[in-house]
Formats: structure tokens, sequence, C-alpha cells
């Protein structure tokens, strides 16, 4: 009797623990679809990328296998927005995660969220060919259209 009392007192309290807030580095990416963070001691091609209201201009960037590119992001818009490297079928499925936690942190090097009039820096290899995606995952963006590809050749 006293073991059962143990354990249904421990299923209580672990019931009533508190869940911190989901941020990016806890979705288990021991690997990213696009490729892999850059290397800052390597050569690198720098690519700007402008935000704005639902929109990514250039929408369509071409890279080679095996480049480097260092992204300069800068938000153009009056609201926040974020890019997020990786295939359509990643961001897909994080735009769902993203839908219940919409002020999620953002600590991984293929993204960044920022706010309206700053910019930041992403350096990312790629390694995989392919046709792969950035997009703006804060809740409706992408829906609206808030994506831009990345073919690797």
């Amino acid at each position: 009797m006293k073991k059962t009392t143990t354990i249904g007192i421990a299923l209580i309290a672990l019931a009533g623990a508190t869940v911190p807030a989901m941020s990016h580095e806890q979705h288990g990416h021991a690997t990213y679809s696009a490729g892999e963070p850059g290397n800052p001691k390597k050569p690198s091609r720098t690519i700007e990328v402008t935000m704005s209201e639902m929109a990514f201009s250039p929408f369509r960037i071409e890279v080679k296998r095996g480049e480097q590119i260092r992204f300069i992001v800068r938000n153009a818009g009056t609201e926040d927005h974020e890019f997020l490297l990786a295939t359509t079928e990643d961001n897909l499925k994080h735009a769902e995660v993203m839908k219940k936690n919409p002020k999620m942190e953002h600590d991984d090097p293929n993204g960044v969220r920022l706010a309206p009039k700053k910019s930041a820096e992403i350096l990312w290899k790629f390694t995989k060919a392919g046709t792969f995606e950035y997009a703006c995952l804060i809740p409706d963006h992408r829906d609206y259209g808030m994506t831009g590809r990345i073919i690797v050749k």
C-alpha cells in the first residue's frame, strides 16, 4: 500500500509540473535538412535577403552544392518577421508548432527572427542538392506567401 501511495503522489506531482515554453533548440535538430552551419574561417558568398510584409526579396536563389553563403537578412517591414531555412516539409511541420507557440524563441543557426528595421547574418553551407525554402513561420505569414526558394545544384 505504501508503494502505491508513493507512486500516486509522484504521478500527481509530475502532472502539476509546469512545461517550459518551446524554443527552436528543443525541436531536436541533430542534423539540418538544408545543409549545415557554415565555418567563419572559410570563404563565402554574401547574399542579401530583405523581408517585408509577406514577401522576401529575392524570392529565388541558386547555389552550388558545397557552397557556403553568408546571408545578410534585413527586416524592412513594419512587424516582426523570420527567416528559417529548411525543406518545405520541415517548415510546414515547424509552422504548426509555431501556431501553438507564436512567441517561440529562436536559437538555431538556420533561422532568425527580426524586429522591424533590424538585420542579422546567417552563415550556411549547402551540403545537399535539391530545392529548399526560407520562410517566415510567424503564424499566418507563410500562409500569405512569405516564402522563398533556394535551388542547390
